[in-house]
């Protein structure tokens, strides 16, 4: 930004344009009335980002700003320029409506990309420190995607507090942008690809003069030749340390600000040690030079950290996937007949009307106001079957409209979407520490101080037993002793699960869910909406003799079009187009049925109690045995003086139910059906899926203390049901899996939410969760083995500088790649 030095309006003045934004410049959409009253004068804003902006400028008192600068501002799309951080506009309410979600009355909660996160000591650092600021409620960093989820009390402070606080501690944070994490990643790989090139193309060269010094050496080299490749060597070096080793240097001056120890602590302990004492040597023309260990130290390191970057991003992309599937633009409509103008989708506000062809995508959550089409929530939900939908149906951002054009009205936006709890819940599961991370990280926290004092005890051993050893021993125990690979065991681990699960319709909302669901010995189910659809269907029509089955349809559809009650709408779903509409004289009854005239005729539809009451028509016997028997809901059709046709419905079982009891039988689960439904109903469907222990007319209150009673015989429950229904039964089991879908996502205390409609992937969980555990146990076990392996074979001098460079980066590297084998 610049100014006009001689503090005049001068060129300053010509900036707000007619028809252009007075802060930005860009033009302002007809129409649009957004104004700041500056310099004795109401001016046109092109959007609410650029009139919070400005506000917040005039309001801290610089109205000046507009009459001495001599170029736009930058749009208030960009959230915060550079020169306003000091004026605290990230706590402007404008601005944080699209990042900031509202939990309660003075809570808010956000998601904050980090930079400078390099290692998981960081991630402590972080969390440690925001935790402790007066106001913040609770702060967990995700190692994978390198943002933190902090949650604070605004009347206590502001997140411009909280981003300063960072900044004191060497860490940049900015409000979640998918844009800006995306810029972020392409600038940090890029430097990374930049450094590693760096000390790959210079390593090679000190590599190969130390195979000519080794040589030389056992050979014979003349000194001037010696001394030469000595400083040659030192030269190379050089920009090795000076360009790739800074953000080894950088964290670890960071930590020692904090008076922390921490990982890259005696990484560049080593680095610099073996530098300066290589230096000396070829100063003095003397000694042991390890200018080879250095470079390859920090090219074997930061080809570590590249690919283990990398691995990260890839777990992470499913969170970033979902962010990113929202558009930028839409087409908001003023009226239903309005051709509709293009708008950027983060300005749209609840009740706007917009219209979305075919092929685009759902730009907020909203309800369908006209049109039918085929709706595409795969990346939602995981189902990859495209549904109906169709008037006064619920559309949620994000899903892809596939089939005919939608108008809908917008009843949910920016961090209030079913989208953002979404992503909220991934990045709080991705945070969350299972006890093994916990352990990890405070054995980690340790160990570090530990190994220092390891260095120096056998620094001291080597300097009394062999003084020509010792130097090269203590660097390389420091060199092999840094624990990356114990801190990567767990997160990585977990943010692969946490994708995969996610790409599958289930969406984890507590990490330790998946090492309880390992152990899982029991699985009980709920009926009515888990293992059947939760929606009547019409099943068969029994009619009277004397009348035709397709006549008793038609006159049946017709009655009832004029009700909206489930099993209305199951008979329409089979009935299609058919249905009379010569219907007059229509009386609704609530709870039991509908009378109208048809023809001149009066009908009935309704209930067994319903035609009792309102006719005189008596039910068959065999009917009733019927009803009673097969557990069924009927519907009537009939006269005034005789019933004419019946209508079964029954909660049609999913199609994969059968297949899900299987595959958990396999694995040796105890399989359970409870439900409140009548016994003949839930002997049906536990037949039908090979269930074997069924347990009816069972109340939410009943069904937690049977779990209650299978968890003090040892038992560890699955609960698999109703998100809302079954609270205090999933809230009691060992774990739990909702079905409530995604729309139900905030009102669930479940682990687990299956936002999909594919059932099987319960099974799917408990292997992944299984797999996880495994790949846990193994990175920690070949963490440890490492250390307490390679510590002691470099302590007593069989560990080469150089040797110990490779071991350390290979290490963190097979634990990385092991991890990412749970996304296959």
């Amino acid at each position: 930004m610049s100014f006009d030095n001689t503090g005049e309006p001068g060129a300053a003045a010509t900036l707000g344009a007619a028809g252009a934004c007075f802060h930005c410049g860009l033009p302002v959409t007809a129409g649009l009335d957004i104004r700041v009253h500056i310099d004795g004068q109401d001016r046109d804003m092109c959007c609410h980002g650029c009139q919070a902006v400005a506000e917040a400028i005039i309001a801290a008192g610089h109205e000046n700003f507009y009459r001495v600068r001599t170029e736009p501002s930058p749009s208030g799309q960009d959230l915060v320029p550079d020169f306003l951080r000091e004026a605290e506009v990230y706590d402007v309410p404008e601005i944080q409506s699209q990042f900031v979600h509202v939990a309660a009355e003075n809570t808010r909660e956000a998601s904050l990309i980090l930079e400078g996160i390099t290692c998981a000591a960081c991630v402590w650092l972080n969390e440690q420190y925001i935790a402790g600021l007066p106001g913040v409620k609770s702060v967990s960093v995700n190692y994978a995607t390198q943002r933190a989820l902090v949650r604070w009390d605004d009347s206590r402070i502001k997140l411009s507090e909280i981003l300063q606080a960072i900044q004191k501690i060497g860490y940049r944070a900015l409000p979640y942008n998918p844009d800006q994490q995306q810029a972020l990643h392409r600038r940090q790989r890029r430097q990374q690809q930049r450094r590693l090139a760096v000390a790959g193309l210079f390593g090679m060269q000190v590599m190969m003069l130390s195979i000519s010094l080794y040589a030389g050496a056992w050979s014979g080299m003349e000194r001037d030749f010696e001394q030469f490749f000595r400083w040659l060597s030192l030269g190379l070096t050089l920009p090795v340390l000076l360009y790739s080793a800074p953000p080894f240097f950088g964290a670890a001056w960071r930590d020692l600000k904090r008076l922390r120890v921490a990982m890259d602590l005696p990484v560049s302990l080593a680095i610099a040690i073996a530098f300066a004492s290589s230096s000396l040597a070829t100063f003095k023309g003397q000694g042991e030079i390890y200018f080879d260990s250095v470079v390859m130290f920090i090219f074997f390191l930061s080809a570590s950290r590249y690919f283990e970057s990398m691995a990260r991003q890839r777990c992470a992309a499913s969170v970033e996937k979902l962010v990113q599937s929202m558009p930028l633009m839409t087409t908001r409509l003023e009226s239903a007949s309005d051709a509709g103008e293009a708008v950027a989708a983060a300005t749209l506000a609840i009740g706007d009307r917009v219209l979305v062809r075919p092929g685009e995508t759902v730009p907020a959550d909203g309800e369908i106001l006209s049109g039918e089409s085929a709706i595409d929530e795969s990346l939602l939900s995981g189902e990859s079957i495209p549904l109906a939908r169709g008037p006064g149906e619920r559309l949620l951002g994000g899903s892809i409209n596939v089939t005919n054009p939608l108008q809908m009205r917008v009843s949910a936006v920016g961090a209030d979407t079913v989208m953002a709890e979404i992503q909220r819940t991934m990045e709080r599961a991705q945070a969350d520490k299972p006890p093994l991370a916990r352990l990890a990280d405070r054995v980690a926290a340790h160990f570090i101080a530990i190994v220092l004092l390891i260095v120096a005890s056998v620094a001291l051993f080597w300097w009394w037993q062999d003084p020509a050893r010792w130097f090269e021993i203590a660097l390389s125990v420091l060199i092999v002793s840094c624990p990356c690979a114990l801190s990567l065991a767990t997160p990585t681990a977990i943010s692969a699960t946490l994708g995969r699960m996610q790409s599958a319709g289930l969406l984890v909302r507590q990490a330790a869910a998946l090492e309880r669901l390992n152990h899982v010995t029991h699985v009980v189910f709920d009926k009515t909406g888990t293992l059947t659809r939760g929606k009547p269907e019409l099943e068969r029509i029994i009619c009277d003799p004397e009348f035709d089955q397709d006549h008793c349809l038609e006159l049946a559809a017709g009655l009832e079009r004029h009700s909206e009650h489930p099993l209305a709408r199951a008979l329409l779903r089979e009935a299609g187009a058919a249905g009379s509409d010569k219907v007059s004289r229509i009386v609704n009854v609530a709870g039991g049925g509908i009378s109208a005239n048809i023809d001149g005729d009066e009908y009935f539809i309704g209930s067994v109690d319903f035609i009792a009451g309102h006719t005189d028509a008596t039910l068959p016997r065999d009917w009733l045995d019927a009803i009673a028997n097969d557990a069924v809901t009927a519907v009537l059709l009939a006269r005034a003086e005789r019933v004419m046709a019946m209508f079964t419905f029954a909660d049609g079982l999913r199609e994969d139910a059968p297949a899900l009891i299987e595959s958990l039988q396999r694995m040796g689960k105890s399989i359970i059906l409870m439900t409140g439904d009548r016994e003949a109903s839930a002997a049906r469907v536990a037949e039908a899926t090979g269930i074997d222990d069924c347990r009816a007319q069972m109340s939410p209150l009943a069904k937690m203390e049977a779990v209650q009673a299978l968890q003090h015989e040892g038992a560890r429950v699955l609960m698999v049901g109703d998100g809302i229904n079954d609270a205090p039964v999933l809230s009691r089991a060992d774990v739990s899996i909702a079905m409530g879908g995604a729309s139900s996502l905030a009102k669930t205390s479940a682990d687990i939410v299956l936002i999909g409609n594919q059932l099987q992937t319960v099974s799917e969980a408990i292997m992944v969760a299984g797999r996880t555990q495994s790949i846990i146990r193994q990175n920690m076990a070949w963490a440890l083995l490492y250390n307490f392996g390679a510590i002691p074979a470099a302590a007593v001098g069989l560990v080469a500088p150089w040797l110990a460079a490779i071991g350390m980066s290979v290490s963190s590297l097979i634990v990385v790649l092991n991890a990412m084998r749970l996304l296959r």
